[in-house]
């Protein structure tokens, strides 16, 4: 019986054994993937990048000598926000520029000024950041070769006349204007006069002239006005605050040497740190205080504009 039994458990360590070579022989002829085995490299080697390029991102921000603060006076433009935050993150960390977004919301029952959020939101970051970018929500650079970089020779304007997908005009300094602390506070910032759109980019660019600031351009750029920026304003559905009540019209045409960073009043009503896919920005939420002794236009309705008109009309007749 022992005899039989050891006869029978030698037969199954041969059949095992012979098996397992028949496996082994045919786990060694079939084809290997040779798409699957480079998308795998591929993606690995990928992921490895990003995470290299993020680190040393990292790195060089930390040791960089400037802090970059951008600007962006805001009001109920939630959709393009949503839009910009990310494009911003993503286009300027390519440069490896110590930045962060700071998102100037004007909270008050006021109309909207733009030039005013830039006074207010520069008299809160100056103390830490050596330059701002005063930046418009709706326009995204597209081009790499638009620098961000610090403006030691002065004033630099990225969206200058020769690339902005709207304004042409030499004078024309909006958009995207990259300002030293310095210089900001030389020409006492922007004037608090400009309640509705329009105009206020123009009067500092009186201001930095006759403060003697040479504004400097981008140069020998690969695009042009119809592919450098990415403009995502919708005129139909954001229609533009134009409209022009008592002599308004006539004050904002002039050079302002009343209002200016050392007089603009306001209150801060508090601030938000949020995120927007992965994208740091800091909510200011202002309360903009107007003087109707000097600017009553802040505030205008279909009597004031009506009373205009009237007066312009008188004006003709007189004439």
């Amino acid at each position: 019986m022992e005899v039989v039994w050891r006869n029978l458990r030698f037969k199954y360590v041969l059949i095992c054994i012979f098996v397992t070579f028949i496996v082994s022989c045919l786990i060694s002829m079939s084809p290997i993937s040779n798409d699957d085995r480079k998308y795998d490299l591929g993606t690995s080697s990928r992921d490895r990048s990003d995470v290299k390029s993020s680190i040393n991102a990292l790195r060089i921000r930390r040791k960089s000598k400037h802090r970059l603060a951008i600007l962006v006076p805001f009001r109920d433009r939630f959709e393009e926000l949503l839009k910009f935050a990310p494009h911003m993150r993503k286009f300027l960390d390519k440069q490896y520029l110590d930045y962060h977004i700071f998102i100037l919301n004007q909270v008050d029952k006021f109309r909207f000024n733009r030039a005013s959020l830039i006074n207010v939101g520069f008299l809160e970051v100056k103390n830490d950041y050596d330059y701002v970018a005063m930046h418009d929500v709706d326009l995204l650079p597209t081009n790499d070769e638009l620098s961000y970089s610090f403006p030691d020779k002065g004033p630099f304007h990225v969206s200058s006349p020769e690339l902005h997908p709207r304004y042409h005009y030499p004078t024309f300094v909006g958009g995207i204007l990259l300002v030293k602390r310095e210089h900001f506070m030389k020409v006492d910032g922007m004037s608090n006069k400009y309640w509705g759109w329009g105009l206020e980019d123009d009067e500092f660019y009186v201001r930095l002239k006759e403060a003697g600031l040479n504004i400097t351009r981008p140069q020998n750029i690969s695009t042009g006005t119809h592919n450098s920026f990415k403009h995502i304003h919708d005129r139909n559905h954001r229609k533009r605050d134009m409209t022009k009540c008592y002599n308004q019209r006539e004050v904002t045409r002039k050079r302002d040497r009343q209002t200016g960073l050392h007089n603009v009043s306001y209150k801060l009503e508090d601030t938000i740190e949020m995120k927007i896919s992965d994208t740091s920005v800091t909510v200011l939420n202002i309360a903009l205080i107007c003087d109707k002794s000097i600017t009553p236009w802040c505030e205008c309705n279909k009597m004031d504009t009506s009373k205009d008109a009237k007066a312009k009309e008188k004006k003709k007749d007189q004439k």
